[in-house]
């Protein structure tokens, strides 16, 4: 089974010495992050396999450029970055997390191109999802499990619209728990119907602020976001995630007019927190795996359930055998539990709409 990756590369040229050879950001950045790890410019040479003498000239040629100096020592504990190289390494990040989903949503159809080229007969299939840690967990079992798979990520609405529309084959979407429940379900109801399709629970996860180590503004509260000091940092339009923040502003009687940077909108989790740990914002809303891989610290604010939606007459069938075969394996309910943040106890749990949310049952669609 062929895989198809394709990941950023970042490159600097110097204007005013257009014969010299751009600068390499993404290998220095690379090399910059192990320093910050580790303290020891020869071992991080090591770790991303460069000579010490060539890394040390990747760091010369790189101050040169910038016009300051990336590398510092400190009595006791080797070499730490500099402000300018922890910017260079969160603009690094920043970039990865905004790309990625997209990159990976246009590896996915190159490889369905490919397939048809090579006459490849076996099905793939298709799954369409809000973005999350634990749908990426997916796709890397998926690959794991040799089962071929066309993941796109999109926002919650439009994952469930294109399975009723026959697009996908799997969608994933996520609602809150407790009292905002039902002013979500609403946004999926138009698409998903009793008679039709069913659930599998992917998992329970929080959702919350983000905020800097520390949490220099002391922000605790959706309130808070309206401060004048305070810059935010949002969910693109259309993400669940959005759509949840916007229904819980307008029900505690917030105007999202008067939070800063409200209408500034990122495509995933990670690219938020990424935002933030940049420096560009104070704080964002979202889920805590993102917070925790970015060093950022976490204000809860409700939890809420993920599920994929599936049609029922495809739940036994034989073209999506290995992929509710893999969403409802032990293997990977382990997986989805270890996340940060995530709770996998009833991860593959298969659900009738009824089941999930009470409103079906008090004919309440």
């Amino acid at each position: 089974m062929i895989r198809i990756s394709i990941s950023p590369h970042l490159q600097i040229r110097d204007d005013d010495h257009p014969a010299a050879e751009p600068l390499d950001v993404s290998r220095l950045v690379a090399l910059l992050g192990h320093i910050e790890a580790s303290g020891s410019i020869s071992q991080s040479a090591e770790a991303v396999a460069l000579s010490y003498r060539y890394a040390w000239g990747i760091l010369r040629d790189a101050e040169s450029l910038f016009g300051g100096p990336l590398i510092a020592k400190t009595r006791g504990r080797g070499s730490a970055l500099t402000p300018l190289a922890q910017q260079l390494v969160w603009a690094s990040k920043r970039i990865g997390a905004r790309l990625s989903p997209t990159l990976d949503s246009l590896a996915s159809e190159l490889e369905i191109e490919l397939k048809k080229l090579m006459d490849r007969t076996d099905p793939t299939v298709r799954l369409h999802a809000s973005h999350g840690f634990a749908v990426a967990a997916l796709r890397d079992f998926l690959d794991e499990q040799q089962v071929r798979h066309d993941l796109k990520y999109c926002g919650s609405v439009e994952a469930v619209a294109a399975l009723a529309e026959g697009a996908c084959d799997i969608a994933g979407f996520h609602v809150p728990v407790g009292e905002f429940e039902h002013g979500m379900v609403r946004h999926f109801t138009t698409w998903l119907k009793p008679d039709t399709h069913c659930l599998i629970h992917l998992a329970v996860r929080s959702q919350g602020l983000f905020v800097r180590m520390g949490n220099p503004l002391g922000v605790q509260t959706l309130e808070d976001l309206t401060r004048r000091e305070v810059r935010f940092v949002n969910r693109q339009v259309g993400s669940g995630t959005r759509l949840l923040l916007d229904l819980i502003l307008e029900a505690r009687g917030i105007d999202p007019a008067r939070i800063e940077g409200y209408n500034n909108g990122e495509f995933t989790h990670a690219a938020v927190a990424a935002y933030i740990g940049s420096g560009m914002a104070d704080v964002g809303f979202g889920v805590e795996t993102a917070a925790r891989r970015f060093g950022l610290e976490f204000v809860p604010v409700l939890k809420e359930r993920y599920f994929f939606a599936i049609e029922k007459k495809m739940l036994a069938s034989q073209a999506l055998a290995g992929a509710v075969g893999a969403l409802t394996s032990e293997t990977f309910r382990q997986r989805v539990d270890a996340l940060p943040g995530y709770d996998g106890s009833l991860t593959g749990t298969v659900l009738t709409l009824a089941e999930a949310f009470p409103e079906y049952r008090a004919g309440k669609r």
